[in-house]
């Protein structure tokens, strides 16, 4: 008998945490500041600070700045970038910054507004030219043509906002961070350039080589189960069919008669792969996994940016785990 899972419904945001002290007034985040400064004291440096979201945003922000820039990422590949705890001590990368990369797409909408206010750094306000949403240079997919509502799940109304699974979509993020950086330190121009184009060759290769490659497959195993319905510009990419998501709408926890379809739905397909993020459960997608003999693609949220990983190696190797699985 399958059990529905455990974990609560992704629908109540901002969660409760260590971001409430943010919310208790904007005194508090100015003191705040005050006291870390005097702990942390603002290292003599030229480098252009700049504090990415996402770990991907700032893999990108790395691989064009080089050594010109210092990165700073706040949420970690293992979290849910829907929930991130805004901790005191992201206001200090903060409060220094000379840019900042964020998602967008109201991903980060329930623990960055907070954290922004309590930061006072005019130069990375909206607006402001510190200031870069990349999925405003992307072509967005599941934009609603319609009036939505919260019994709909966790739908975005600008659409999806997981576009950096899609190399081609990081591309024009590090392209829209190359052309900011070149505005912020005039001097390094020419050198934030050829980082790009060499960024650009790289990332290519990689995601050409993976197209090819998924092409060759047979379109009955291009075809996937998926936890959340956060993957559309990676089957985007590489051609793959979402057959059915383990959530019966985003953000919702499976129950057991979805969880039954979606076993019928994976037989009916002769489907046996099953693909969903690191940081959701896996009691559910296990048990569906043995009882269709399938397999789990367990995928990094973002590059393992604090270990050194690019994001060109996470792109590569998300790509290499995802067709080793199917190709079987």
């Amino acid at each position: 008998m399958l059990d529905s899972s455990s974990s609560p419904s992704r629908t109540a945001r901002p969660r409760e945490g260590a971001s409430n002290w943010l919310r208790a007034s904007n005194g508090l985040g100015a003191v705040a500041i005050a006291c870390l400064l005097l702990v942390h004291p603002t290292p003599a440096s030229a480098k252009v600070q700049v504090v990415a979201t996402l770990p991907d945003l700032a893999a990108l922000a790395e691989a064009v700045g080089g050594d010109l820039v210092e990165v700073t990422a706040l949420a970690k590949p293992n979290q849910d970038p829907h929930y991130v705890d805004g901790r005191p001590s992201f206001l200090i990368p903060l409060s220094r910054a000379d840019l900042l990369l964020v998602n967008g797409l109201d991903l980060e909408v329930g623990w960055l507004p907070p954290l922004l206010t309590n930061a006072r750094n005019a130069k990375i306000m909206p607006g402001a030219s510190g200031y870069l949403d990349g999925s405003l240079v992307i072509h967005r997919l599941e934009v609603p043509n319609s009036r939505i509502d919260r019994a709909m799940g966790d739908i975005h109304p600008g659409g999806n906002p997981h576009y950096l699974y899609d190399p081609r979509a990081g591309l024009l993020v590090a392209e829209a961070i190359a052309e900011r950086l070149s505005t912020i330190d005039r001097d390094h121009e020419a050198l934030y350039r050829t980082q790009l184009a060499a960024f650009s060759k790289a990332l290519t290769e990689v995601s050409d080589a993976a197209m090819r490659k998924f092409a060759e497959l047979p379109e009955a195993k291009r075809q996937l189960v998926v936890y959340h319905q956060s993957l559309v510009y990676l089957f985007d990419w590489l051609g793959l069919k979402e057959i059915a998501a383990l959530e019966p709408k985003p953000g919702i926890a499976p129950n057991p008669s979805h969880v039954a379809d979606v076993l019928a739905t994976m037989r009916k397909a002769g489907a046996r792969v099953i693909i969903q993020e690191e940081f959701y459960p896996r009691r559910l997608s296990d048990t569906l996994a043995k009882m269709t003999h399938g397999e789990i693609v367990n995928l990094r949220g973002g590059a393992r940016f604090e270990e050194g990983e690019t994001y060109v190696q996470r792109i590569e190797r998300s790509s290499e785990a995802l067709y080793h699985a199917l190709s079987q």
